[in-house]
């Protein structure tokens, strides 16, 4: 029996870095998009990723274009989120609505600016997902993508503890399971 004197121990591991979450809520308007791609890239730094990057480039391309199709697609959603988290060697922007169809990711289904998307995230080691809300009628549209090595090892850098779900004030959230 392992409990008992004499028999294995248990390995004692440091704690994983804490997950790094931030979330916008922005009400839908002609601002919208500029309001989201602003609060993204003002979050960057904290994380390591160099703002003018290309890295950072592509993020907030994909984010800008999630944003405005959540616009498109969900026009009486009364609030748009904008989750950034960073986990596990990921960053994940996650755009949340009150829509409860989720977009169709087959290559004949996605319009151009979700196949921009799909291929900025593949460009980074990533990819495209959507799944419903965790505590409302909508969705929420996730882009994974793989963090640049020297975000990793950053002072900023909080790429390499393991994912976990963590709901936001209004239930959004992102699912590493998803």
């Amino acid at each position: 029996m392992p409990w008992r004197r004499g028999g294995p121990r248990a390995v004692v591991e440091p704690a994983p870095r804490a997950l790094r979450r931030h979330v916008a809520s922005l009400p839908p308007g002609p601002e919208t998009v500029r309001r989201a791609r602003e609060a993204l890239t003002g979050q960057l730094p904290a994380i390591g990723v160099a703002p003018r990057s290309a890295f950072a480039d592509a993020v907030v391309l994909a984010t800008s274009e999630l944003v405005a199709n959540a616009l498109r697609h969900a026009p009486h959603t009364p609030v748009i989120d904008v989750g950034l988290t960073v986990a596990a060697g990921q960053l994940v922007v996650g755009v949340a609505d009150a829509e409860p169809r989720l977009p169709d990711l087959s290559e004949e289904g996605m319009g151009a600016g979700l196949r921009l998307v799909t291929e900025l995230a593949a460009d980074h080691g990533g990819a495209v997902g959507a799944e419903p809300a965790v505590d409302h009628d909508g969705k929420i549209v996730l882009v994974r993508f793989g963090l640049p090595a020297e975000s990793r090892t950053s002072p900023g850098g909080h790429g390499t503890s393991p994912g976990s779900y963590e709901p936001t004030p209004r239930g959004y959230g992102t699912n590493p399971r998803g």
